[in-house]
Parts: C-alpha cells; sequence; structure tokens
C-alpha cells in the first residue's frame, strides 16, 4: 500500500502524467480490501472481479494536491483523460488485474445494464396500462427464473451472510457478480448471449450520451 501510494506521489511531482502514474500505482497495490476514514473499500469482488474506479478513487485522495480537480472529477464521471489501448491498459496495471477488470465489467456493469435493458422492454410492454407496479421482481424472473428474494437469500446462505431487510452496497456488488455466474450456469446458452448482447448495446447508447454507470 505504501509503495503504490509513495510510487504515485513521486511519478507526478517528477513530471509522469498524473493518470498514467495512478495506473501503475494500481498495479503495485497488494490489499483486496480496508476500511480507509471510516468507509470499508471492497475492491477485489468474490476474489474475482476488480473495482479499479474505487481503488482510483481511494488513491487520488492520497494525491488530491497534486492532481488537477477537474480531470479527477472527470475521471469519476467516466471521462478519461487520455485514451489507451488494452494492452497499454494491461501493462500498466498488470494482466491479472486486467483479467479481473473484465471480470467487473461483465459480471458487475453489464449485469446491472441487461437489469436496466429488461425493465425497459416491460415498461415499454406496459405502456399505457394503469395497472403500473414495481417491476424488480418480474424482472428477476424473466432473466433468471427466479424472483429476487430467493435469488438473494440463496445468494447469502452460500457465503454465509446474514439474511437482513437491508442491503449495502459491497453486499450488492457480490450479489449482482454472483448473479452473473449463477446466469452463465443455469440459464440456456443461447438466451444467455442474448441478453448479454442487449446489455451491451444498451452500454453503448448510454455511454454515447456521456451517461456512466
Amino acid at each position: 500500500m505504501t509503495e503504490a501510494i509513495e510510487h504515485l506521489r513521486q511519478s507526478i511531482t517528477e513530471g509522469k502524467h498524473w493518470y498514467l502514474a495512478l495506473l501503475e500505482a494500481i498495479g503495485l497495490w497488494q490489499l483486496k480490501e480496508e476500511t480507509f476514514n471510516g468507509r470499508h473499500h471492497k475492491y477485489l469482488i468474490a476474489g474475482e472481479a476488480f473495482d479499479l474506479l474505487l481503488l482510483a478513487q481511494r488513491l487520488c485522495a492520497e494525491a488530491d494536491d497534486i492532481i488537477p480537480e477537474s480531470e479527477k472529477t472527470d475521471l469519476f464521471f467516466g471521462k478519461l483523460p487520455m485514451e489507451l489501448s488494452k494492452e497499454e491498459l494491461k501493462s500498466l496495471i498488470g494482466s491479472a488485474k486486467y483479467r479481473a477488470l473484465l471480470n467487473y465489467f461483465y459480471g458487475i456493469t453489464v449485469e446491472r445494464t441487461l437489469h436496466l435493458a429488461i425493465q425497459m422492454e416491460m415498461e415499454k410492454e406496459l405502456s399505457g396500462n394503469i395497472h403500473r407496479r414495481d417491476l424488480d421482481d418480474d424482472v428477476f424472473h424473466r432473466i433468471y427464473d427466479s424472483s429476487e428474494t430467493s435469488l438473494l437469500e440463496r445468494f447469502r446462505k452460500e457465503n454465509g451472510y446474514t439474511q437482513c431487510d437491508s442491503i449495502v452496497l459491497t453486499e450488492l456488488d457480490e450479489f449482482t457478480y454472483w448473479l452473473f455466474k449463477y446466469r452463465f450456469a443455469n440459464c440456456e446458452r443461447a438466451r444467455v448471449a442474448s441478453d448479454t448482447k442487449k446489455a451491451l448495446k444498451l452500454l453503448e447508447e448510454i455511454q454515447q450520451d456521456g451517461i456512466h454507470f
């Protein structure tokens, strides 16, 4: 942890672009989770999915005085200060973190977008219907052939988590990744491919509109 922070500050001070220094520091980072400023940070979800943005926020807090505020804010809203190829990114953060980053993208970002895509489909189907209702459970049934309550209970039981009425963000990320793996293991392959394609298409449209998850 100390090595990564020192590398970040020293590299920026010596003239390296802060974004490149940040990615190198991410590559050096070793902790999978920690409590920082009273908040629990879990950077590696289910031991497989790497939340790069969360770690970037954590590291930027250590170099607030030497990173341009506007560029840092843009980064957290999905606007990168420079374009990098996949190979350049992999080289900067390391192959293992890059693979885990792809797991996060498909297992959490794309899976959440799939929920939105199905919800939008169902809202369109119900357009003009005066008996509109909360569609969350309908979305789960359409994607996973099961209710959200049932799947959340199963997820918590498998992971030894307490069954309760609320869910914190860290657990929600884990649950979303678990749903991704559940869908691939239990749903028909053609349907999995179709749903994933649908989510990727919507995500591309959302990002073109300047909206980022």
